[in-house]
């Protein structure tokens, strides 16, 4: 596996961008393993990652994000003891640091060694972190099909479609308790693409965090995004994600005004 990743990153210019590649290496052989061991009848795949690797958007990721949609057979604890376990025999070293007692099920990866090996750190104790997030009880109206992934491994994952992505991406950017630049990065890419959100699904998600219903429709949708953006700080944004984005020129486009006048 170790030769697979050298060879990924050796036309790779930048410290930064080998990174975040041997990171994507990861992400994408735990979502091998999760394919291989059944769990996308209990997950679907969603956030700044899917969208990456099943709609090429221009930007890396951290974090691996699914919503629990079947119960059935699941346990958390058993879950990451089985990818766990895969991944040693894969020849990786690693610790994981668990919670399963939030609503948001979380554990973070941390690969021992890799970045050494690989010559990206001249410490041998740097690790390089990934951290999976389960909604174990996501808010209803979601849909969900299915998508093949073929860079490095070929499988299927289920995952959220782009009106309920996006839908779980506008929640993210205006009812989150913090700035995430790289929520934004992505609400350009929905904009670019012209997208309608999932509403149902989007108030829904409201309603379960802020105990109230603002009953978002196509009506209202552009006056309600005029006016969460004009209470966004940009610099933080373009502070947060510029170092996952692949072109530093794109920070640019994080610009409330033109964010604006693409909204119409």
């Amino acid at each position: 596996m170790l030769d697979l990743i050298k060879k990924s990153i050796s036309s790779v210019s930048t410290h930064e961008a080998k990174t975040h590649i041997t990171r994507e290496f990861l992400q994408l052989l735990i979502l091998k393993i999760l394919y291989d061991k059944d769990y996308f009848k209990n997950l679907a795949f969603v956030g700044g990652t899917a969208l990456r690797f099943l709609h090429n958007l221009r930007r890396f990721s951290e974090d691996l994000d699914f919503s629990l949609i079947n119960k059935k057979g699941y346990k958390f604890d058993i879950f990451l003891e089985r990818v766990a376990y895969e991944l040693r025999k894969a020849g990786f070293s690693l610790d994981i640091k668990k919670n399963i007692e939030e609503t948001v099920q979380s554990a973070m990866f941390k690969f021992k060694d890799i970045l050494y090996l690989l010559g990206l750190s001249k410490e041998k104790s740097q690790k390089l972190f990934i951290k999976l997030e389960v909604d174990s009880n996501p808010p209803k109206g979601w849909n969900t099909q299915l998508s093949l992934v073929s860079k490095h491994f070929v499988f299927t994952v289920t995952n959220f479609d782009i009106p309920s992505l996006y839908a779980t991406k506008l929640h993210a950017c205006f009812f989150r308790k913090y700035i995430k630049g790289r929520d934004f990065y992505d609400l350009l890419w929905y904009l670019g693409k012209k997208s309608i959100p999932n509403f149902e699904l989007l108030n829904n998600a409201i309603e379960q965090t802020e105990h109230k219903r603002i009953n978002l429709n196509r009506e209202n949708f552009n006056d309600f995004l005029k006016g969460r953006l004009a209470t966004i700080d940009f610099l933080k944004v373009k502070k947060d994600v510029e170092r996952f984005i692949e072109d530093k020129n794109e920070l640019k486009l994080l610009d409330k005004d033109l964010i604006l006048k693409l909204i119409g």
